[in-house]
């Protein structure tokens, strides 16, 4: 397998999916400040533009962090990050599209939208009036998430909606956007998680560099 990798969130959640079950794997760092992912002959294979990419062994290209985690957790199993189960793989999921959709989705979209709008400008669809709504979309799921955390997302099991949020507000906080410091549940999950060795070890060497955390 090759992981096309890049200094962004959604890669380094895929780098600490990896991590925590000890997954060796090849990868190839792509420039996404220079535009690397959105040339024809990265677009031909992967038309979203994005990344992460896990190239399998028999070739295919299979983008989109949920189709990267869900095939890693079929291949290796243990230990379980979606669940061993049909019951908690559902509420895995569950929970995991409830943060994207209240929480990372509206945070990424004020990220390119707001500080990295001249980057995205010549690549996507930009609405710059919109980021402070979705800025508020953000700090409002944080606050529906808050009072229901009593440890990990999916109650007492670590799982890639974990994963997800951990790498997400970590890249938040680390470009002025912090947790709120009335949330107490999700400032004692973040730090919970931030000691994991591979909240760290997930960490892109471009982090070092730029004080972003990738």
């Amino acid at each position: 397998m090759l992981l096309y990798d890049a200094a962004r969130p959604n890669p380094r959640a895929v780098r600490m999916t990896l991590l925590e079950k000890c997954i060796t794997v090849s990868s190839r760092d792509v420039d996404v400040d220079g535009g690397e992912n959105r040339r024809p002959d990265f677009l031909v294979r992967n038309p979203g533009g994005q990344v992460p990419v896990l190239v399998l062994d028999d070739g295919t290209w299979l983008a989109e962090s949920g189709a990267i985690f869900q095939y890693l957790e079929e291949r290796f199993p243990d230990p379980p990050l979606i669940g061993r189960t049909a019951e908690e793989r559902a509420v895995t999921r569950m929970w995991q599209r409830r943060i994207e959709r209240r929480i990372t989705e509206p945070l990424y979209a004020a990220f390119h939208y707001g500080p990295a709008v001249e980057m995205y400008r010549t690549r996507m669809v930009v609405l710059p009036e919109c980021t402070n709504g979705f800025k508020a979309l953000m700090l409002d799921g944080m606050a529906w998430l808050n009072p229901l955390l009593s440890g990990t997302v999916v109650p007492e099991r670590f799982t890639v909606a974990d994963i997800g949020l951990f790498v997400a507000l970590d890249f938040a906080a680390s470009i002025g956007w912090p947790i709120p410091g009335s949330l107490r549940h999700l400032e004692r999950w973040f730090q919970t998680t931030a000691e994991r060795p591979t909240a760290r070890a997930s960490l892109h060497p471009k982090s070092s560099q730029t004080g972003v955390h990738y």
